[in-house]
Order: structure tokens, then C-alpha cells, then sequence
């Protein structure tokens, strides 16, 4: 665009994650790895943008980018439970109807965020979580992976090293740390809002716990009248609160 063209009549933001991560300790080629995929996503959903597409297909677009490359906390990459296995959550919403779709606890299914839209658009529920979002999934016919696909050593090595803290007596989860969760917010040129967030959740985490991320309202949000949310950091904290939402009724 030149200096002198009108303003795209579209938005695009997506995030890979926030969180403390001094630069000290990130090699060259990992910063630049981030930011290449960042823009590879970003590029996915302007793509779609551009061509009067809308606000939910690239929101979707832009983080099944970001869930298929192993530098975030998210599909692929994802981080490891307490027990050794990737659970992964995603939501979507379209600002225009506030319909929303959102899973948890999925083993899977190659694009979690794919799977929240088909919940969206297949069915009358707004979340499914863990073997019943995996029974929907291979209903809807959408691409099914060994749950090795999603592994990767670094954050298998996170894992264990969470694992040793834990035997030290030190604490396991610091709200500071990076955190790798992604997320699209887009407004297409009809003026419709949408959001997507998917995510591994916390390294470590048990129970079965379900983060911020899949729940409208706390980490996903978006209504033509106010915002469009993809949240990322603190789940819990997200969730007290109902952070997206609270977000929207501000404005």
C-alpha cells in the first residue's frame, strides 16, 4: 500500500502468545522463526480479507497456520499434560450472529480451531469437550492425526523440567512466563467482527483441566457491537473475571 492509498477497509491482528521471554534468551533463528510465522499467518488472513471474504474464515485461516507450525503452543507443538499427552482447546466466534464453537480436551484432530467452527456451524451445542469433541470431529470428516503428530522434544524437555522443579519443592506454574497460545480478531468490509484462540493450555497441567481459551466470554469474544477478544496468559485469571466479555461491555 502506498503512503498516499486509502486505509484497508478490513483488520487483521493475530498473536502467537504473551508472557516474559528476555531476548537474551532466544536465539537469532528462533526470533526469526516466530516472526515468520506470524506473518506467514497473517498473510493467510488478509488473503482471505482482501478478497471480501469474511471475518470468521480468516480468523479460522489465520490460526490453522498458526496451529500447524511447532514454534507455538498450539496443534502441533503443543504443550504436554502431567501425564505426557497434548489436550488441546479452541473457540471461534462470528460477531454478526454471536454464534459461537468451541472444544476441549481434543486428541485428534489436526486443527482444533476447525473443529470449534464445525461445532459452530453442525451442531446446536456451543462446546464439546474431550471423547465426545473426538467422535464429532471424525463425523464432520475433518483430518485426524496420531497424537504424536503434536509432540515435539522442546516441549517434552519443558515438561520434564517442570517435573524436576516439582521435586525440588519449587513452584510449577509463574504467570509470567511466555506463553504460547495464539489467536486471530479480524473486521471484514462488511463490517462483521469475529475471533478464534486455540491453544495446548499449561505445561503440566492435570485433572483435566480446560483454560480460558475455549470458554466465551473469558479467552474468546466477539459481537459486532463492541470487540472482537483472542485472549492470552493467565487462563484462571481470564476466567474469574470473564476477561473478553468484560472487554466488550467497556466499550
Amino acid at each position: 500500500m502506498s503512503a498516499t492509498s486509502s486505509p484497508p477497509s478490513w483488520s487483521l491482528v493475530i498473536h502467537g502468545g504473551s508472557g516474559r521471554m528476555a531476548r537474551a534468551r532466544m536465539a537469532a533463528e528462533a526470533d526469526a522463526g516466530y516472526g515468520a510465522g506470524l506473518a506467514a499467518a497473517l498473510a493467510a488472513g488478509e488473503t482471505i480479507l482482501v478478497a471480501g471474504g469474511s471475518a470468521v474464515d480468516a480468523v479460522e485461516t489465520a490460526v490453522r497456520v498458526l496451529e500447524d507450525d511447532p514454534q507455538f503452543n498450539a496443534g502441533r507443538g503443543a504443550v504436554f499434560t502431567a501425564e505426557g499427552h497434548n489436550e488441546l482447546d479452541a473457540a471461534i466466534m462470528d460477531g454478526a450472529t454471536r454464534a459461537a464453537g468451541a472444544v476441549a480436551g481434543v486428541t485428534r484432530t489436526k486443527n482444533p480451531v476447525s473443529l470449534a467452527r464445525a461445532v459452530m456451524a453442525h451442531s446446536p451445542h456451543v462446546l464439546l469437550a474431550r471423547d465426545g469433541a473426538d467422535v464429532f470431529s471424525i463425523e464432520q470428516g475433518l483430518e485426524q492425526v496420531d497424537p504424536g503428530y503434536f509432540r515435539t522434544e522442546e516441549r517434552w524437555q519443558a515438561l520434564q523440567a517442570m517435573k524436576a522443579a516439582a521435586a525440588r519443592g519449587e513452584a510449577i506454574f509463574d504467570k509470567t512466563l511466555k506463553y504460547g497460545t495464539v489467536g486471530a480478531v479480524a473486521r471484514d468490509v462488511r463490517g462483521h467482527l469475529a475471533a478464534a484462540t486455540s491453544t495446548g493450555g499449561l505445561t503440566g497441567k492435570r485433572w483435566g483441566r480446560i483454560g480460558d481459551s475455549p470458554l466465551i466470554g473469558a479467552g474468546t469474544y466477539a459481537d459486532d457491537r463492541s470487540v472482537a477478544v483472542s485472549a492470552t496468559g493467565s487462563g484462571e485469571d481470564f476466567i474469574r473475571v470473564g476477561a473478553a466479555f468484560e472487554i466488550g461491555a467497556r466499550v
